[in-house]
Order: structure tokens, then C-alpha cells, then sequence
């Protein structure tokens, strides 16, 4: 589809409909992502599996079962994201999870909470890759794709506020009705996400030749299929998955700034992405009761939207600066975990606010280091490294859980974050890892990846 270049659009009559597409795009993709973390049962379930008999190890395992699901289904999933509907893979993820809450609160076992947490794994595997992927190809069909990172940002600050406010409704919520109660509402939130899926507009060609979603006609498909999507079919597919994967593979063999970048994302990510997990166990252990929990977790979930709001702040720091705060948080994290409640969830919550915000750099800084075509894969094996880390802390918690409290293996989590700071204090300045590498900031990073157009977002 081409746009006038003369005037500026909305001004003329050809660009209304792209623009009620992008905005149609818009609201169901921040209703699916309020939606997807708006589940009550959060700040609880693991206080649901100790009341049930579950030691810390167990509860362990449970979350052991979760990672490994994502890890054995992140790529195939990914790889069905481009044979079927990508629409229909994001409906069908919120109801498996809604399975799994369900099974949690009326068959409390702990067969049920691992079937609950395979069903809740799979479910994230089958949105991830093919809501970017539905997003971003929308954009681009109407000549948005600048706005792809800017609208992911929305919505992922979306999701977190709708965790914090889950967080903030499940004291009460569990106060008047319990766990069920807190199940229910969980179930009821991913049947909304799943309807909201259906919302997605989605026009392509699918892997046996079906016709484009929404009845479209043939010809409003793009007319040229991106490189990164092979031709339709298996066979095709797998050509395309085994050369992108292989590219990704070279260039982070290749390129120290590219292999530094990704182990370090996976490194700031992996122990606290884990630890928030036994938040709620912690604050147990320190005396809070089951209804005082949520509310200390909130504490904790705003000092992680906080950490988002100033990621852009903190990428403008010195390598030294930076370093230096993840320092004190790791200080703030033990601090906090050692001191009890309530002062010690405002520190853990500062503590994380550091990490987050180190996250989102960090990740920032792998994009600014891959040049390649094959960016997707390189940030998918950022992914798989930091699931397998993550699956790695779980259970070295779990073995220790036994001889240590709470308390004390959080403490411990943090000295990982005195080798990260001196890492990071490395950095020579606020370009790429090790240095401002020549070109940095010149087409390399995000917005390289998606191409401009008509669609301005003044206009939108």
C-alpha cells in the first residue's frame, strides 16, 4: 500500500483506515497485556502451596517445572508463531493459563500446582514471539513501524501496573473470601485476556495458503513477505529457522561486545527475576500474615515500576555511576531481607527498582551491540540464557532452603551483584558494553529494526 508523500497524513482521505487499524492494534494490545498480569493470585500462590504442606524445596520445583516448560517450548512455539494464526496462539495462551489458576484452588495438591505451572508455562510460550511478531507486522502493513517500540513500552508498563494493582485488591479480596476468591477473579482476568486476543487485527498469509484474517481480500496482504519470514510452509520454515539461528549463533561468536552484553543482561536479570518469587515467603518468615503479604509485595512491585520509569535516566549514567548503584542496591537487598518488615520491604523494593532499571539498560545495550540481521535470535538466546540461570538459582534456593532461612539465602543473593556492578563500572561510558563502538547510535539499535512511515504519532 503506498501513501501520499505531498501532505502530511491525516490530512488525506487514502491513510483514515490504516490509522483506525493502528489504533484498533493499539487498544487490544494494552488491553491484552493489563489483562494477562492482572492475577490475584500473584503475591499468594506460593503462601497457597505452604499452607497445602509444600516445604521450600518443593515449592522449588514447582517453580523448577515452570522454567523448564518455557524453556523446552520458547523455540517451537516460536517456530508455530509462523506456520498458523499468531491470533489464535495468543487466545489460546491465557486459557491454559486460566486452566492452571483453576486447577491451583480446587484441587490443591501438589500434582495439581505442577500441572497448574506446565499450563501456565505453555500459555507463556505461546505468546511469546507471536504477539511481537502480530504487532509488529501490523505496524508495518500500514507504515507504523516506528511506533513498535514506544507501544510495547506502553504496554509494558501497562502489565506492571495491573500486577501492582492485582497486588494491592488481593489483601482485601483474600480478606473477605480466601483463595477461591483469589482464583477466581485470577481465571476471570485471563478469560477478559483471551477476548481481548480476538481483537488483534492479523493480515497474512498462514502456512497451507489460508486466506488473511478479518476477511480481508488477498491483495490488501503485503505484497512482499519480509525476509525474516520465510515462504510458506514446513519445509521453508525450517530452512529459514535453521539459517537465522545459525546467523545469530556467528555473530555472537563473533563479537565480544555482542557476547559481553548478552551474558551481562543475563546475569543482572536471572537472581532477582528468581528472588521476587519468594518475596512473599520472606515476608512470611519475618511475621507479616497472609493478608498483610500482598501489601508488603506491593511495596516491592512499586519499586520495580519505579526501576522501569527510570531506565532512561539510568542509561545516561557513567559506567562507574552505574556500577555504584547496583553496589548499594546489593547492599539493599541483603539490608533488607536481614531487617524484617516493614522497612525491610522498602529496601528490597529500592533494591529492585535498581536491578529493574538495570535490566531494561542492559537489554538496551545488547540491542545497540547486534548489527547482524539476525537481532530476534540473538535477544531469544538472551532469553533461553536467562531462563536456564533462572532455572539454576531455583534450584540451588531450593537446595539450600533446608539449612538456611529466607532471610539469609537473600543476603546471599546479592554478593552475585558485587561481581555485576564491577562489570558494569567497566563500561567505559553510556555507548555499548566496553566502550562507544564506532556507528553506536546510528541505526544500530531498536528503531533500526523497524522501518518509518506516513504514520506519524502526532497523528495518532
Amino acid at each position: 500500500m503506498s501513501f501520499p508523500s505531498v501532505r502530511p497524513f491525516p490530512r488525506t482521505d487514502r491513510p483514515v483506515r490504516p490509522v483506525r487499524e493502528v489504533r484498533r492494534l493499539e487498544r487490544a494490545l494494552l488491553c491484552y497485556s493489563g489483562f494477562e498480569d492482572f492475577v490475584l493470585l500473584y503475591p499468594v500462590y506460593a503462601l497457597l502451596f505452604a499452607e497445602h504442606g509444600l516445604s521450600t524445596a518443593e515449592i522449588s520445583v514447582l517453580f523448577g517445572i515452570w522454567s523448564l516448560t518455557g524453556v523446552l517450548l520458547e523455540v517451537p512455539s516460536g517456530v508455530w508463531a509462523d506456520l498458523v494464526s499468531r491470533r489464535l496462539l495468543l487466545v489460546t495462551g491465557p486459557l491454559l493459563s486460566a486452566a492452571g489458576f483453576g486447577l491451583w484452588v480446587t484441587l490443591p495438591s501438589f500434582p495439581a500446582f505442577a500441572a497448574g505451572f506446565v499450563l501456565w508455562g505453555a500459555g507463556g510460550a505461546l505468546r511469546s514471539g507471536a504477539l511481537e511478531a502480530l504487532v509488529y507486522e501490523e505496524l508495518a502493513r500500514h507504515g507504523a513501524g516506528s511506533r513498535y517500540p514506544r507501544l510495547m513500552g506502553r504496554a509494558g508498563a501497562v502489565g506492571t501496573a495491573a500486577t501492582v494493582t492485582a497486588s494491592g485488591l488481593a489483601a482485601p479480596v483474600f480478606a473477605l473470601a480466601g483463595y477461591p476468591a483469589l482464583g477466581a477473579a485470577s481465571v476471570a482476568a485471563c478469560l477478559l485476556c483471551a477476548f481481548a486476543a480476538t481483537r488483534f487485527p492479523e493480515h497474512r498469509q498462514g502456512a497451507v495458503g489460508r486466506a488473511p484474517a478479518d476477511g480481508a481480500p488477498a491483495e490488501d496482504a503485503p505484497a512482499d513477505r519480509p525476509p525474516e519470514h520465510p515462504a510458506p510452509g514446513l519445509a521453508g520454515s525450517s530452512r529459514g529457522y535453521l539459517r537465522t539461528l545459525r546467523d545469530g549463533l556467528a555473530e555472537v561468536r563473533r563479537s565480544s561486545a555482542v557476547r559481553n552484553a548478552l551474558l551481562l543482561a543475563v546475569a543482572v536479570t536471572s537472581v532477582w527475576g528468581a528472588l521476587d518469587e519468594y518475596v512473599p515467603l520472606l515476608a512470611a518468615e519475618a511475621g507479616a500474615t497472609t493478608a498483610e503479604v500482598p501489601l508488603l509485595s506491593l511495596l516491592v512491585w512499586a519499586g520495580v515500576t519505579a526501576g522501569g520509569l527510570l531506565a532512561g535516566t539510568a542509561g545516561r549514567l557513567s559506567g562507574r555511576a552505574s556500577g555504584a548503584a547496583v553496589a548499594v542496591a546489593s547492599g539493599a537487598l541483603a539490608a533488607g531481607a536481614l531487617w524484617g518488615i516493614p522497612g525491610g520491604s522498602v529496601l528490597l523494593g529500592l533494591a529492585f527498582a535498581v536491578f529493574q532499571a538495570a535490566d531494561v539498560v542492559t537489554d538496551a545495550r545488547l540491542q545497540e551491540a547486534v548489527t547482524g540481521p539476525s537481532r530476534a535470535t540473538v535477544t531469544s538466546l538472551g532469553g533461553l540464557g536467562t531462563s536456564l540461570a533462572t532455572l539454576l538459582v531455583y534450584t540451588a534456593y531450593g537446595a539450600a532452603s533446608g539449612h538456611s532461612s529466607h532471610a539469609t539465602l537473600f543476603a546471599l543473593s546479592a554478593v552475585p551483584y558485587l561481581a555485576i556492578a564491577a562489570a558494569v563500572a567497566r563500561r567505559r561510558g553510556p555507548g555499548a558494553p566496553g566502550g562507544t563502538r564506532p556507528g553506536a547510535g546510528t541505526g544500530t539499535g531498536v528503531r533500526a529494526a523497524v522501518a518509518p512511515g506516513p504514520v506519524a504519532p502526532s497523528d495518532l
